[in-house]
């Protein structure tokens, strides 16, 4: 039996939606500090460095203030709402995801059947209404690359090829949005949307060594 693929968010993401639903059920309350990224990492049983990912999700959505020497302060209630409407409506998503993937796994045609479930899930979701016209594109990261282990927004992955990360697919688990602070391993699959011509930036951009 061939294995079912498993549809999760980016754990740091998980994490910042948790914080951010202790906001809005006012366990924390706006200009309070909240616990070091260190202890962060040890309550949630992750790493520093996903700790930290988690809260520069919440920092970049202004609902948290990063000041060196001050530690983390809850800055604003309302975008810590806005924030766990908006995840739980992608969780909703996922939701419907699993239930396709059961699909893909009776018909034995996974990779086909699911890029073609993604492309109409997004031409029906709000969402992503600006990318609706595009068709979705993929690519595996190999080891020919030189951006092994760098995160999208370290390397301006949108700036250099205007192609829209949706979705990425390690071993048998898809992420959906990613996000910016997502890094690029070995055999990662990235599901990206954009004009036609966006297929050769993308594979100038990651294998310049190529051309």
């Amino acid at each position: 039996m061939e294995d079912i693929m498993k549809v999760a968010a980016p754990v740091y993401q998980k994490i910042a939606a948790d914080i951010a639903a202790k906001i809005v059920d006012n366990r924390y309350r706006v200009g309070e500090k909240i616990y070091a990224r260190s202890y962060l990492a040890s309550q949630y049983k992750v790493s520093s460095e996903t700790a930290r990912r988690a809260i520069c999700v919440l920092s970049d959505l202004e609902i948290v203030d990063v000041t060196k020497g001050s530690g983390v302060v809850i800055k604003s209630y309302d975008n810590a709402v806005k924030f766990v409407h908006q995840y739980n409506d992608i969780q909703s998503l996922n939701d419907l995801k699993k239930d396709i993937l059961s699909s893909i796994e009776r018909q034995k045609k996974e990779t086909k059947f699911l890029l073609k479930s993604v492309s109409s899930i997004i031409d029906r979701t709000e969402r992503f209404q600006s990318i609706n016209p595009f068709i979705p594109f993929e690519v595996e990261i190999t080891g020919k690359t030189p951006l092994l282990n760098k995160s999208l927004s370290e390397l301006n992955f949108w700036h250099h090829t205007a192609a829209t990360i949706i979705a990425i697919k390690r071993d048998n688990t898809l992420m959906m949005s990613p996000g910016p602070y997502a890094i690029l391993q070995k055999h990662d699959v990235l599901y990206y949307c954009g004009e036609d011509n966006c297929q050769d930036r993308v594979k100038s951009f990651l294998y310049p060594d190529d051309e």
